[in-house]
């Protein structure tokens, strides 16, 4: 096993050797990253189109997600070092019973279009949310408790809850936008350090810095995201001079950047797994699904595709989230090719079987990973086949669809709580597109939601990932290193403990 592993891995390098030097990928494109220092801007590669709509109430994709982070913000919103402060609010006070949250707005807070915010435009946004009657909204399951929002001024929002909630505030980070506004599809309007320009579909996306934003402004003048859904084509946009910046990159691509470059390291903050679509076979049966577990070597999957890079995961929960990471589960299923046969055996498939990983193309590091579990299935005689697709072939079929066996991709959390990685998986939410049905873990869920002590809840949440890995959910791998290459002369790169990428204090070095 070791042995065909290594020619695989040797094979797949001599490939990236050979697509990395000489020709167009290198050929410098006439200065064009000097231009843009010189007016202050930046050119960032990103791997796939943003959704239909740019509404952030109707964002479904991480990467939308990860764009408008910059454009939209909440009454609160999240820090690089974990943190939930006030945004569009100034401050907050909560009632003793934890039923009534008072916030108050701050000053001079103006959307992108010059307007002032207005509590009017805090109520319809969290009420568009929580309860909403507009096609496309996607409802925040989080806010259905509340009862009530009234305000009693211009500058106060009180928000009153049928029940306390643990997490409330940390779903507060809702984009607040104008009330009566139209045109939020396709150009949206928030109060963020930097403000929508223009996109072109399947093309670019260009923001500007908000020069009326309310905090600290952003650095750069203007940045445009290219959108490249091709792994080798980012990687000749930096090499060629068109990109500044691109995230998410291998180990690989990153061995073929120059000194021009420097590579920021942190956490992707994504579940990424083999995951497994319940309602086809054979993945029905457990013993299946705990086979695969056995046979695949997650530190091998590190070790060959990533050079060592990335956090083992063994459920539906990353490193970041320290607090409800079960770090002892990591050990769960250790690699025994016996057992796994055993497994296999006595759910019907002595001879093994045959399935389909369906991955996105634009996904390199996904992509590698599932080459590396192929190869580590011969070994239980299991034949997977890779099929690639494009990146809106896999939301409309895959994922919306659920018309797959399997696939590897990574999950993110949109907001720092554990419900929001595990909600997802009972079995009446509509994002739960493996169709994992089990009664224990729902009621986990139910129970998690009525527990209004912050270390009880915080168990619960740990046993609804315990669930998730006995019963084998899906085959957990790693929370992936986040390799980001930003040009030599650009500084101030943070990471966030969720999928984001926040550009508002990257600059120039003087």
């Amino acid at each position: 096993m070791k042995k065909r592993l290594l020619a695989f891995l040797l094979a797949g390098l001599m490939i990236a050797a050979l697509t990395g030097c000489g020709g167009d990928g290198t050929e410098q494109s006439g200065g064009e990253e000097t231009k843009r220092a010189q007016a202050n801007e930046i050119a960032v590669g990103i791997a796939q189109d943003l959704d239909d709509s740019l509404d952030h109430h109707k964002a479904v994709a991480a990467g939308t997600k990860e764009v408008m982070f910059n454009v939209f913000e909440g009454l609160m919103k999240p820090t690089s070092t974990g943190d939930l402060i006030p945004a569009v609010a100034d401050h907050y006070t909560i009632s003793e019973d934890k039923l009534t949250y008072t916030f108050t707005l701050r000053q001079g807070v103006k959307f992108h279009n010059g307007d002032a915010v207005t509590a009017e435009d805090v109520k319809y946004s969290i009420q568009r949310v929580a309860a909403p009657t507009e096609a496309g909204v996607v409802p925040v399951e989080a806010l259905s408790i509340i009862e009530g929002i009234e305000i009693p001024d211009a500058e106060t929002v009180v928000i009153k809850l049928t029940e306390p909630s643990n997490e409330f505030l940390s779903y507060m980070t809702v984009a607040i936008e104008p009330a009566g506004y139209t045109q939020q599809d396709t150009a949206p309007v928030g109060t963020g350090p930097f403000k929508f320009v223009s996109r072109t579909a399947q093309e670019s996306i260009v923001l500007e810095r908000f020069d009326e934003y309310w905090g600290t402004p952003a650095y750069l003048n203007r940045v445009t995201y290219k959108i490249i859904e091709n792994a080798e084509g980012l990687l000749m946009g930096l090499q060629s001079g068109a990109l500044d910046i691109v995230s998410h990159l291998s180990t690989t691509q990153v061995a073929q950047l120059g000194s021009e470059f420097h590579i920021e390291e942190g956490a992707m903050n994504l579940v990424q797994a083999l995951y497994l679509n319940h309602a086809e076979k054979p993945f029905d049966d457990v013993r299946v699904r705990q086979a695969l577990c056995y046979a695949i070597d997650r530190q091998e999957i590190l070790d060959i595709a990533f050079d060592g890079y990335g956090s083992i995961i063994n459920s539906s929960m990353y490193p970041a989230f320290g607090k409800y990471f079960v770090e002892e589960m990591n050990d769960y299923y250790t690699v025994d090719i016996a057992k796994a046969k055993a497994l296999l055996a006595d759910a019907g498939y002595p001879d093994g079987f045959s399935m389909t990983i369906t991955v996105p193309s634009n996904y390199k590091p996904h992509i590698d990973t599932a080459e590396v579990i192929v190869e580590q299935l011969k070994d239980i005689d299991v034949t997977a086949e890779i099929k690639l697709v494009e990146w809106e072939s896999w939301k409309a079929d895959t994922y919306a669809g659920r018309k797959f066996q399997s696939t590897v991709v990574g999950f993110d959390a949109s907001t720092m709580t554990a419900r929001a990685l595990l909600e997802r998986w009972t079995s009446d939410y509509g994002k739960n597109m493996i169709n994992y049905n089990d009664s224990a873990y729902d009621a986990l869920f139910e129970q998690a939601q009525t527990c209004y002590d912050d270390a009880e809840q915080t168990e619960i949440y740990k046993e609804m990932q315990k669930n998730l890995t006995v019963n084998a959910a899906n085959v957990y791998i790693q929370d992936l290193a986040d390799l980001v290459a930003v040009r030599s002369n650009l500084e101030g790169l943070q990471f966030y403990p969720i999928y984001v990428l926040d550009l508002s204090a990257v600059r120039y070095a003087k």
